[in-house]
């Protein structure tokens, strides 16, 4: 195939056409030259030759890592090999390491490619991108025939659940080609329309059929592990679709059925997912199991979280999910994989940062919102705008936890730096920023700047509400233009605004939590209720504090115990409830309940600000300084490895691997020689591949913006010296930056651009520090076209990798510390 595309190029070379996409990238598309013939069913450079579907998802190759699960699903192979990556990838998929099982399945798939499993595997890896998935089901299906008569009730069991079923006109919702794989979480699409209910009954049938298919493969193979393992997985996540769980008793026997067999099978796992949200504490025993039965799963180690953060055993939860982190990390920085890449990474170490703030613990949940904040973005996995990845989590919980520790002089530094930068935030994080930063501006004193940020939000309220009334007044003169009736008028009216009342919602509870402060320093008590009452940032404490102020000391001594008691094993609505009792004279009640915090205390940081409002309440008390104690030792949480061994606490980037390779000039240029300023690097697929001529089209008239940022651009290609150079004549004008052979590909497999499991090299784009380290990356089938997107990334990338670099150097933050 490259012979044919990159002979079609070669003539063109030669023709004095090379690089004229170069001045052409942009021109319209009638002055651009036709693509060049391409030969019946052979992809473009970068692509599968087994099609679309493998183009998405990993392409380097799987190694046999060990702690994935003691599970054995056997197959049909000759290679002993084969059978050790499928049972790697059914551990993975329990684990619901999905990015991970589908690599592993296509391990299986390169080794033997008849092997059937292997591509039902993969199928199984993307059950939430149904076009992907379908896509392998239907290579499983042909490989079938070549398989043992019970792997083949599995594949039509899962090829007649992933039929594509014809859907009723109006629920018909395009599938998205960047969907995220199968997750733990409900998938919401706030853009679908909702489900009719004939797309109901059809959903709860398929659902249906499949747990009867799995029962069919029991009545076949009673002593099925897998099958058992796999139709209790099934149960608990269709309840959520249409078919309810009849009784989560008799999921939770075969379960255990399972486990009577093999008892650290990984469907302790979804055990745990079973009684979550029924009765927590059943699923204590597969807590203590769960992360020990497949230790190289971050998301494992995770799952006991939900049960302890619903038991309100937060340490344990903190645990649990920094053990997940740490886990997670080290395969990152070991195989490149981007965090968000890892589709539940975000999630768990958001939930992580919530629960450091329940046990009372600023400096790690600080130090793990502001790694969230670091981690590489791609328009892809890690858009700020987005609310569920580590950008829009790491940002939101970053304003809980120094509003929550009161760490105001914190936040107020990190005002201007890139941790609270606005580019690229949606309008309501905008709005949070303004709103928090406001806050901290009142609490430190600062009552002129904390009144600029409030006139801010009710200038915003205003030009919203403007543009409302024009919208509304446009709707309804169009309406009467078109001799609508007058409940037509009416109803386009209202469409009209109703656009903008989220919008306006936003701002409005953001400046009445703001307003509010205006009328605490003015004594306005009253007032400031009112407008605390009506903030969706509700905050308890700060509004016992204001009836406490006002005199209504029963009132405030009431709201503040229902929010301990709302909040059971809380250190810092405890640290408000001592504030409040003792201010308000009932001292003993406010030593009572010192008492529990003090048995919740062993990793309360108390440098945070919050806790130093108990300094003069522990010292009248007689209490040492340091008045935390040890927390009670719990024995049903099994045998736990110290956490610094499972990885360490913040992600790094990795370094970038060495090369030297000859330019376009026949000059040696080496990354070594490139050191002591930032450089991307672009891995294209030579003047045969078109899209990386519009890619290099696309970055050379960006050449002089990188510069600006004292950004060095290279090129390495799979072309030969010779092409390149004249590659650089024929360009229209000097072309920008130098281009690098490496035709022998090397320097393509040492940085992941290239597919290992059909032996081709794969498009690359790297952002690298001057002191060698890979801040970013995008890898895959096609080449990274969004020169603004990178040029943002590296204005954040750089200064806050330069700031960060010094307290990069040993740290080990933890809760152990």
């Amino acid at each position: 195939m490259n012979s044919i595309r990159c002979g079609w190029w070669s003539a063109a070379l030669l023709a004095g056409v090379a690089f004229a996409p170069l001045a052409w990238a942009q021109a319209p598309d009638a002055t651009r030259p036709a693509e060049p013939p391409v030969a019946a069913n052979l992809p473009v450079p970068g692509h599968s030759l087994h099609g679309e579907v493998f183009d998405e998802g990993p392409r380097q190759a799987a190694a046999l890592m060990g702690n994935t699960g003691n599970v054995h699903f056997p197959v049909t192979t000759q290679k002993p090999e084969v059978q050790s990556f499928i049972d790697q990838g059914v551990g993975q998929l329990h684990g619901f390491w999905y990015f991970e099982s589908e690599r592993s399945f296509r391990q299986a798939a390169r080794l033997d490619p008849d092997c059937a499993i292997a591509y039902w595997g993969m199928a199984l890896s993307n059950l939430e991108n149904m076009k992907r998935a379908r896509g392998f089901i239907a290579e499983a299906t042909k490989r079938k025939d070549k398989a043992s008569a019970r792997e083949k009730l599995y594949i039509e069991a899962f090829g007649a659940f992933l039929k594509e079923e014809p859907k009723s006109d109006d629920s018909k919702v395009a599938e998205s080609k960047d969907a995220k794989p199968g997750s733990d979480e409900k998938a919401s699409d706030k853009s679908a329309p909702e489900k009719t209910e004939q797309d109901k009954e059809a959903e709860k049938k398929r659902r249906e059929k499949l747990a009867s298919d799995l029962e069919n493969i029991l009545h076949e193979y009673p002593d099925d592990l897998e099958a058992k393992a796999l139709l209790g997985w099934h149960l608990w996540v269709s309840r959520s679709k249409g078919l309810p769980i009849s009784s989560y008793f008799a999921v939770d026997a075969l379960l255990h059925d399972v486990l009577e067999k093999n008892p650290m099978h990984p469907c302790h796992h979804y055990i745990i997912h079973l009684w979550d949200k029924e009765k927590p504490e059943r699923a204590l025993d597969s807590s203590a199991k769960c992360g020990q039965s497949a230790p190289a799963i971050a998301h494992m180690w995770h799952m006991p979280g939900h049960i302890y953060s619903g038991l309100h055993r937060y340490p344990d939860a903190v645990y649990q999910q920094e053990a997940s982190a740490r886990v997670d990390y080290a395969h990152m920085m070991r195989t490149g994989v981007l965090p968000d890449q890892i589709h539940n990474f975000a999630h768990n170490n958001e939930w992580l940062i919530r629960n450091l703030i329940h046990v009372g613990n600023e400096r790690a949940a600080r130090e793990m919102a502001l790694n969230m904040l670091e981690l590489p973005r791609h328009p892809k996995w890690n858009k700020l705008e987005k609310s569920d990845c580590s950008s829009g989590f790491g940002r939101t919980r970053l304003l809980e936890t120094l509003a929550q520790f009161e760490d105001w002089e914190a936040l107020l530094k990190l005002a201007d730096s890139p941790y609270l930068d606005d580019a690229g935030a949606s309008e309501e994080q905008k709005v949070k920023r303004v709103q928090y930063l406001g806050l901290a501006a009142f609490e430190t004193g600062d009552f002129a700047r904390g009144c600029e940020y409030t006139t801010t939000l009710i200038q915003q309220r205003q030009a919203l509400e403007a543009e409302r009334k024009a919208a509304e007044e446009k709707a309804r003169s169009e309406a009467t233009q078109a001799m609508k009736s007058s409940d037509e008028i009416e109803k386009a009216v209202k469409a009209a605004g109703k656009a903008f009342l989220a919008r306006i919602s936003v701002i409005s509870v953001a400046s009445d939590d703001l307003e509010a402060q205006i009328h605490l320093a003015h004594r306005a008590y009253g007032d400031a209720i009112k407008a605390l009452q009506k903030t969706t940032r509700v905050d308890r404490p700060l509004q016992a504090r204001v009836h406490l102020a006002a005199g209504e000391t029963e009132k405030a001594v009431k709201l503040i115990k229902e929010h301990v008691d709302s909040h059971k094993n809380e250190t810092i609505p405890l640290v408000h409830a001592v504030a409040i009792l003792w201010q308000a004279g009932q001292k003993e009640e406010a030593r009572i309940e010192f008492e529990k915090l003090r048995k919740l205390s062993e990793i309360i940081d108390l440098k945070a600000p919050v806790f130093r409002r108990l300094d003069p309440i522990a010292a009248e008390l007689k209490w040492p300084v340091d008045w935390r104690l040890p927390a009670e030792l719990r024995t049903d949480t099994g045998v736990r490895p110290e956490l610094a061994t499972l990885g360490p606490y913040r992600w790094e980037p990795s370094s970038a691997p060495a090369w030297s390779l000859i330019d376009h000039e026949s000059q040696p240029v080496s990354q070594e020689s490139l050191l002591g300023k930032p450089v991307v690097v672009i891995f294209y697929l030579g003047a045969g591949c078109l899209h990386c001529v519009e890619q290099l089209g696309k970055f050379a008239p960006r050449y002089d913006d990188f510069a600006k940022l004292g950004i060095e651009v290279v090129g390495i290609s799979t072309d030969p010296p010779a092409k390149l150079q004249q590659a650089h004549q024929n360009y229209n004008g000097n072309f920008p930056f130098r281009l690098l052979s490496n035709d022998d590909l090397t320097v393509f497999k040492v940085y992941r651009c290239f597919d290992d499991f059909e032996e081709k090299p794969l498009h690359g784009t790297f952002l690298i520090s001057p002191d060698g380290h890979i801040l970013w990356h995008d890898l895959g089938a096609d080449p990274f076209m969004d020169v603004d997107f990178l040029l943002s990334e590296a204005r954040r990338a750089l200064p806050l990798y330069e700031a960060t670099s010094a307290s990069r150097a040993g740290q080990t933050t933890s809760v152990d510390q």
